[in-house]
């Protein structure tokens, strides 16, 4: 038995398979039963109870080394070293006689911040997702591969809330203090994915970089941007561009070097896809990925990525370079233009706005977002979302951490903001339409090559940000959500009534500055 796998606590595992290929793990999900083969040799799974993300059930262990940097409460929840030990002698002994499949890679393709991380896993699927979203590492990195961080995920293993003291059956916790994180009863891969990220936006602020849930590319003459969103944005489709190579698509830092991606992959969301309107994400999904909770024909293997039975939250994990033009590895200069993106259900956000600094930092401490009525019960309009710098759940440290670092460098570098509302137009949700994926692209586009700037900019009096009169490859009038709706009385009400929201979100920032404050939409 390795040595490595008796020092995590897991004695006499009925085999362990280290760094196998991705046939190779498909090969064992096969013989497994885990999964099936879709036409296109992707490698298809069901995640049964959990097939999303479980934000309530993720816990970091309270230590007194690391206590007083993390932002404790709804978010980064504590549970007691004494529970955690618990926990963890309960899921090594669950792991004993079983199969294990192992995975030693790195988090940051920056080589001056990367983090060496092991993750041994119960099923061949999740290693076969955790090898092609992590950096894979070369034959003479492997050889004296020391982790700087270690995850176990067991999805068969069930915790007891009454002895455990977490809330359900499902369990995530980020051990600081020992470098580990324990991933039991979900088998929705994103939780390995976003584990890594969390020890991310830990350890990296430390060493002055900053971390971003965003997607990023660039372009032929080095200009690089960035995208930041919640899911559902279009971080994913935006960042896949034809003309101009893919960084990432969900996570990076940003050092004094410049930008990096965190990972080696990609993890997009299938709903609806389309190969007309996504044909870089259609075409990624072949040997080697894996599809998770993706309806699929069982005799002609066909996928429907417009079956959202099992859940919207239909999801492909591939690497990075399953994108023709992706760059690897995936670093760049600093990033001449931002970009956040909002699906604005109310049908009200301009549908590009450009922001200047102290604009930018409130809406990347807001994080706004909509969710939409009809995918809740109980939602019957749409409902505001905000998530602190567009990635709250995954934050340990405070807020202000983030939001300070990404203020200093667009001021330092010079760097162009822009809103972009990827949401709906004429209407809110139920009456609009969704904007035109064409029209958005090719504000983005103009936003990057600067075309934007040469043009001129009225101030929307109640979000309080500069909106273009014109844009190449898009009508005039659809600049202006006042114009394109049918009823000016009905706009002004809805408009008025998400600025109010935007300023009742930031009452829990009164520490800000007041040009930050000021900076926000108008009630």
């Amino acid at each position: 038995m390795s040595d490595y796998i008796e020092a995590l606590g897991i004695i006499a595992p009925k085999a362990v398979y280290r760094n196998l290929t991705p046939a190779q793990l498909v090969e064992h999900a096969l013989r497994r039963g885990e999964g099936t083969l879709s036409e296109t040799g992707a490698l298809v799974v069901t995640t049964g109870k959990y097939t999303g993300r479980s934000p309530d059930d993720r816990f970091v262990v309270d230590a007194p080394d690391i206590h007083d940097d993390i932002d404790w409460g709804k978010i980064n929840v504590p549970i007691s070293e004494e529970k955690y030990e618990a926990i963890y002698n309960r899921m090594t002994a669950y792991l004993q006689g079983r199969e294990l499949f192992v995975f030693e890679g790195f988090a940051g393709a920056d080589e001056s911040y990367h983090l060496p991380v092991r993750v041994v896993n119960e099923l061949a699927s999740q290693n076969l997702f955790i090898h092609q979203l992590l950096v894979r590492p070369t034959e003479e990195q492997l050889k004296d591969f020391v982790p700087g961080f270690t995850i176990i995920a067991a999805p068969g293993f069930k915790c007891s809330p009454e002895v455990d003291g977490v809330h359900s059956e499902a369990a995530i916790i980020v051990n600081f203090k020992k470098h580990t994180v324990i991933i039991a009863g979900s088998q929705y891969a994103g939780e390995i994915k976003k584990s890594v990220f969390s020890v991310m936006n830990y350890l990296l602020p430390k060493k002055g970089v900053f971390t971003m849930h965003c997607s990023a590319n660039v372009g032929d003459d080095g200009d690089s941007a960035l995208f930041f969103g919640l899911s559902g944005t279009g971080k994913t489709t935006l960042s896949a561009d034809p003309d101009r190579s893919l960084i990432g698509d969900d996570e990076h830092g940003w050092s004094e070097n410049g930008i990096f991606n965190i990972e080696g992959g990609c993890y997009a969301k299938c709903i609806n896809l389309s190969k007309e309107n996504e044909p870089q994400i259609w075409n990624a999904i072949k040997f080697g990925s894996l599809v998770e909770n993706v309806i699929m024909d069982p005799d002609t293997r066909k996928l429907d990525y417009a079956d959202g039975s099992l859940t919207e939250n239909t999801r492909v994990g591939y690497p990075v370079d399953y994108i023709p033009n992706c760059l690897i590895p995936g670093v760049a200069g600093h990033p001449k233009t931002v970009i956040f993106l909002t699906a604005d259900a109310f049908g009200v956000l301009p549908p590009i706005s450009k922001l200047n600094a102290d604009q930018a930092m409130y809406h990347f401490v807001s994080g706004y977002t909509s969710k939409l009525a009809g995918t809740e019960r109980g939602i019957v309009e749409p409902q505001t979302t905000f998530s602190t710098c567009f990635g709250a759940p995954f934050l340990p440290l405070h807020p202000s951490v983030y939001a300070n670092m990404l203020g200093e460098r667009i001021e330092k570098h010079h760097t162009n903001v822009y809103l972009v509302n990827t949401g709906w137009a004429g209407g809110k949700y139920g009456v609009g339409s969704r904007m035109k994926l064409k029209y958005t692209r090719a504000m983005v586009s103009a936003a990057l090559n600067g075309d934007l700037e040469k043009g001129e900019f009225v101030l929307d009096p109640i979000f309080n940000v500069m909106v273009p009169t014109s844009c190449p490859n898009v009508p005039d009038e659809f600049l202006s959500q006042r114009k394109l709706w049918n009823n000016d009385a009905e706009y002004e009400a809805t408009a008025r009534d998400l600025a109010a929201r935007f300023v009742k979100n930031f009452e829990k920032y009164s520490d800000m500055p007041r040009n930050i404050i000021d900076a926000g939409p108008k009630a």
